[in-house]
Formats: C-alpha cells, sequence, structure tokens
C-alpha cells in the first residue's frame, strides 16, 4: 500500500514540475522573443504602408492619379511574391538571426530611397524593389515562432504579433499627421521626410537582430537546459503527430489543396485589409474639407485601438477552445458587412465606427488563421506553405487597393468598390468553415 501511495506521490510530482517547467520556458520566451519580433513587424508594416499618408500630398505633387496610386500601392507585393518561398526556405537553412537582420537591413535602406523618387514610375521601381528587401519577413518569423511554441500557445504568440498592425496605425498615423504637416526640412517635402525617416528603425533593428535574437531555442542564453529540453520534447511529439497523420514534403506543401484552400482565404482577407490601409487615410480626409493631415492620423488610430482590443480577445479565446474556423469566419464576415455599409454613409461619426468594425474584422482572424498552417505541416513544408500562403493571399494587397483606384477614376468616388472586397470577405468566411477541424486532435494526440 504504502509502495502504490509512493509512486502516485512521485507521479504527481513529476507532473507538478514538469507543469512548472512549461509555465517557466514558455513566459520566458513571451518576455525575451515576442516584443523584439513585434517590434521589427511594426518597423515592416510602417515601411510598407506609410505610402497611405504620404499619399496625402504626394499624390498632388506628383501629379499621380487615383488608379496610379492604386498600382504603386500594390505594386510592392509582386516584389514580395516573387522571393517570399525562396527567403523563407533560405531562413529554415541559413538560420533566422542572419537572414532576418539581412531582410531589415536591406528592406530599411531601399525604404529610405522611396524619399528620393522624382515622377511615378521611379515609385513604381521603388516599391517594387521595397517588395523583394521584405519577401520572407512576415512568414519567415511566423515560421520562427514554431519554433519555439507548441501548436496550443500559438495562436495567441501569433496574435501578438500580429497585433502590430492595428499598433503600426495607432502610433504611425498621428507620427505621420505630424511629419506631413510640420516636416519641411531644407525645403524637402514633408512626405519625402516621412518615407526617409520611417526608413532608418529598419537598419537600426537589422544590427541588434545581428546580436540579440537566437535562431532557435539551443542557442537561447535565457533558457536551462531543463527548458530546452521540454521544449525539444515537445515539439517532436507534436511534429511526430503531424508525420503520423501525413507526411508533407516541400513539394506536396506546394501542391496541396489544403494549403491552396488558405492561399484563397487569406486573398480574399488581404483584399479587405489592404482596402483600409491603402484608401483609409483619403477616406476619412474625403469626410470634411476642414481635417488636417495630423486629424487623419488621430481619427484612424480609433479604428485600430478597437481592432487592437479584439485581436486579444479573439486569440485567447481561439487558444482556450482549441477552435480556429469560426475564430476566423466570424471576423471576416464582420469585415465584410461594413465594408458594405461604407458605402451608404458619409457621416463621420458613422464612417469612423464602420472602419473600427471593419479594422476588428481584418486584424482579429490574423492569430487563428495563422494557428491553422502548422496543425498539418512541419519543417521545410512548413516554411514553403505558409510563404506560399502569405506570398499568393498578399496578392490581395496588390488587387485590393487597384481595383479601388480603377473604379475611383471612373466614378469619381471610392465607395463603389467597397461591394467588391465585401464579397471577398464573404467567400473567405465560407472557404474556412469547409476545412476540417483539427486543433481538439492535435491537443488530445
Amino acid at each position: 500500500m504504502s509502495d502504490s501511495l509512493t509512486e502516485v506521490s512521485m507521479g504527481s510530482g513529476s507532473s507538478i514540475a514538469s507543469i512548472s517547467t512549461e509555465t517557466k520556458t514558455i513566459q520566458k520566451i513571451r518576455i525575451r522573443i515576442l516584443p523584439f519580433v513585434f517590434l521589427l513587424f511594426v518597423v515592416a508594416l510602417l515601411d510598407r504602408t506609410n505610402i497611405a499618408f504620404a499619399a496625402l500630398t504626394m499624390n498632388e505633387e506628383l501629379a499621380i492619379t487615383s488608379q496610379q496610386y492604386g498600382l504603386l500601392f500594390g505594386i510592392f507585393f509582386f516584389g514580395y511574391f516573387l522571393f517570399e518561398i525562396p527567403s523563407n526556405l533560405l531562413l529554415h537553412k541559413i538560420g533566422a538571426r542572419i537572414w532576418i537582420a539581412r531582410i531589415l537591413i536591406t528592406w530599411g535602406a531601399v525604404a529610405a530611397l522611396t524619399g528620393f523618387v522624382h515622377n511615378v514610375h521611379q515609385l513604381y521601381v521603388v516599391r517594387f524593389l521595397l517588395g523583394l528587401a521584405e519577401a520572407g519577413y512576415f512568414p519567415g518569423i511566423l515560421l520562427y515562432l514554431t519554433y519555439w511554441f507548441p501548436q496550443r500557445e500559438q495562436a495567441r504568440a501569433f496574435a501578438l504579433l500580429v497585433t502590430a498592425n492595428p499598433v503600426t496605425t495607432i502610433l504611425g498615423g498621428p507620427v505621420s499627421g505630424l511629419i506631413l504637416d510640420h516636416v519641411h526640412w531644407l525645403g524637402v517635402s514633408s512626405w519625402r521626410w516621412l518615407l526617409i525617416l520611417e526608413g532608418a528603425p529598419a537598419v537600426i533593428g537589422g544590427v541588434l537582430t545581428y546580436f540579440l535574437l537566437p535562431s532557435c531555442p539551443q542557442e537561447a542564453k535565457f533558457l536551462t537546459a531543463d527548458e530546452k529540453e521540454w521544449i525539444r520534447t515537445e515539439l517532436g511529439r507534436e511534429e511526430q503527430h503531424k508525420l503520423e497523420q501525413r507526411r508533407y514534403s516541400t513539394v506536396k506543401a506546394l501542391a496541396s489543396g489544403r494549403v491552396w484552400h488558405l492561399v484563397l482565404t487569406y486573398f480574399g482577407m488581404m483584399i479587405s485589409l489592404y482596402v483600409l490601409t491603402s484608401w483609409g487615410p483619403q477616406l476619412v480626409k474625403s469626410l470634411s474639407s476642414l481635417y488636417s493631415n495630423s486629424t487623419v492620423g488621430f481619427m484612424l488610430a480609433i479604428p485600430n485601438l478597437m481592432a487592437l482590443t479584439a485581436m486579444i480577445f479573439v486569440s485567447r479565446s481561439s487558444d482556450r477552445m482549441l477552435e480556429r474556423r469560426y475564430h476566423v469566419a466570424i471576423p471576416a464576415i464582420m469585415a465584410g458587412t461594413a465594408l458594405v455599409l461604407l458605402s451608404t454613409t458619409r457621416s463621420p461619426f458613422y464612417s469612423v465606427t464602420l472602419l473600427s468594425f471593419l479594422a476588428v474584422g481584418t486584424s482579429s482572424f490574423l492569430g487563428p488563421f495563422w494557428a491553422l498552417p502548422s496543425e498539418f505541416l512541419t519543417g521545410f513544408s512548413a516554411a514553403a506553405g505558409i510563404a506560399l500562403i502569405n506570398s499568393v493571399g498578399n496578392l490581395g494587397g496588390f488587387a485590393g487597393p487597384y481595383t479601388i483606384g480603377v473604379i475611383a477614376r471612373r466614378t469619381g468616388n471610392i465607395y463603389a468598390a467597397l461591394a467588391i472586397a465585401a464579397v471577398l470577405s464573404f467567400i473567405s468566411a465560407t472557404l474556412v468553415l469547409l476545412l476540417p477541424s483539427r486543433a481538439r486532435a492535435l491537443a488530445k494526440g
């Protein structure tokens, strides 16, 4: 009897120790890894989308039409598309620290060059090169986080990363507006200073990455040997489970119907997201001739504050329930509904309210969505699959802004095109609901 009690006691002690190791390890990773990659992603989004604020004065100075603006915003994603999969595979092979540092330094230099263009054609070239330079960063960071976090923690980790979307506008919108209104140093246009100044942080971030970011848990000096072993064992168990379900080579991942299902879902949602990102400043400024650029920046911070709160709530709910599909579909439906209703009002109050619903929908789906690929992909197949989803899906960042620009040039306003983006959001919601539910099975495996 006493032997049995001893065994039970030892088993309970071992279980408690395991839970304690898990809690401490995850907490350390959240503190030491997530804030750093989050700040780097804010910088990435700032350099990718600050052209939307620059357009408030740049378009008039360079005589850029709405159609040309839609193209120059979206052409970034063609460069991004071409190099994304090779970039992610190189990150997996070379190591995150070196490759992410390379990406940051390269895109920071190109982003600053954007401020020196003299016509729209030069701007096309530089924006395309910026896409090439930045290609692989976001899917690379997603892949990098799968080296550290088990499946049940990933939606929350991914959501914290992608909260950079609203945070970039919350912080960058007012700053960009203030630069446009007040920075005219050396007689140079303020939109040029905006692009030059916001390119510098990426270069600084690249240098810091090279010296501070460990490529994998085994290189992390802040983890103990037991903590590194726990990560290796836990991720190894999940990888074995995925391999038992189905083995995906890199080629099979790229040809997988399930991967392309996610590509199409993401494509539809990216159209809605980049409609908001690319045309949001001009839409808000069109509501009143009295709005300064600074006012526009502060007004756009409101929808993104709402989005930030929703992202945290939705990702926690998704991880707690181990459910992804409905946590993606419901925000997609919300975004589509907001886009439809935006075309029915010109009231500043109702427009900002609907922009808030749009921001919540296009942002809060991201954490649960990016937990889906790692449910069935691992290793090089995960690197290729995540990159494919992001690169092809992000072509919505071209299709959305360009379509809006074409229709705006022909009709005189951007509202008529919003219904197209709304339909694609509804299609994305339908597609994700057709996916099999695997999160619970993986957690129990």
